[in-house]
């Protein structure tokens, strides 16, 4: 493998490359191109004109020189004068042609769509005859909502699942604290005393939100709620906990480490549980999940305990990132 010559960096080829790539080059640089280098403009000369004399074309270098530095000089401007122009004219032109054509594509869609309240509706289809029909039957919720988003479409809740643990690590990467102390974040308001009113009411109000939060998550199977929603709620409450009592009341439950350890326990239980319930299901295994009786509290299989999983994940999300909003720490 042969080595890189040592004045690489000064060749004429490699300020040309510097220059198409976008780095800055000075204009004396270019000059010193012809001095350092006049081989190739010997070697072009000749090509052009082989018949002159050697006398001759030698007496013809220096205006060849001054023509070329010219050509140059026009080269390097380019770009901070006509080039801009012209790349933000074909910018314009080629973004109106692009709104234009998913104008077109979008009007096209909906041209194509069937009327409102069809038979041919897809809206209509069998899927949805079949989550209303058979839905009570094959996943033993109340709450069809539930049974569809936690059984039918379980691993589409699962990845949301994950995209809200993935948003909170990298929140987490970018505000976090690191071991010398020092933010990563612009410098925050000084920390103020609880004012006593939020105190008062948070005092009274913050115990009723977590329970209610807890409420929604454990009857999403039998009325309109669930893992989302109550960790929301659950998660809201959290926040206000923080925002009347100040973060080292809440620090006493809810670190970093119990940050971690809810959401992984959570997302792998949820792949665990539904991985184990989808392979029964695809290989006509017979589930030993019961789905239990229909409307009572343990009942409709795994979906209870999904829902407690998504909520707890919300919940941990929510108030992880206000914490690290306000603090940059769990």
């Amino acid at each position: 493998m042969s080595k890189p010559r040592e004045d690489y960096e000064k060749t004429w080829w490699r300020r040309l490359e510097r220059f198409v790539n976008g780095e800055r080059i000075e204009v004396h640089e270019y000059h010193d191109i012809f001095e350092q280098n006049p081989s190739f403009l010997k070697e072009d000369i000749q090509k052009l004109d082989p018949v002159t004399p050697h006398k001759k074309k030698k007496a013809e270098w220096p205006e060849r020189l001054e023509t070329l530095k010219e050509l140059y000089n026009r080269y390097e401007k380019w770009p901070e004068t006509k080039g801009i122009t012209i790349f933000k004219r074909i910018y314009g032109c080629m973004a109106v042609l692009f709104c234009l054509a998913l104008i077109t594509v979008l009007l096209f869609t909906v041209s194509n769509l069937p009327t409102f309240g069809s038979a041919d509706n897809p809206a209509s289809n069998e899927v949805v005859q079949r989550y209303i029909e058979e839905g009570l039957a094959e996943t033993g919720a109340v709450n069809i909502v539930a049974g569809m988003i936690l059984d039918y479409r379980a691993f589409d809740t699962l990845g949301e699942s994950h995209v809200l643990f993935i948003a909170a690590t990298c929140v987490m990467i970018l505000l976090r604290a690191d071991k010398q102390g020092k933010k990563h974040t612009t410098k925050r308001a000084p920390q103020t005393k609880p004012d006593p009113i939020l105190k008062a009411a948070a005092t009274l109000l913050a115990p009723f939100i977590l329970i209610f939060g807890i409420y929604i998550v454990l009857n999403g199977h039998l009325s309109p709620g669930g893992g989302f929603s109550g960790g929301a709620i659950i998660g809201a409450g959290l926040i206000l906990a923080a925002n009347a009592f100040g973060f080292e009341q809440t620090g006493r439950f809810f670190t970093r480490k119990t940050y971690s350890s809810i959401s992984l326990f959570a997302l792998l239980f949820y792949s665990a549980a539904k991985s184990y319930s989808f392979y029964t299901g695809a290989n006509h295994i017979e589930s030993i999940i019961p789905k239990g009786t229909p409307g009572a509290i343990l009942s409709s299989g795994l979906i209870l305990p999904l829902n407690i999983c998504v909520g707890m994940v919300v919940a941990c999300t929510m108030y992880g990132f206000y914490s690290l909003f306000k603090k940059g720490e769990l």
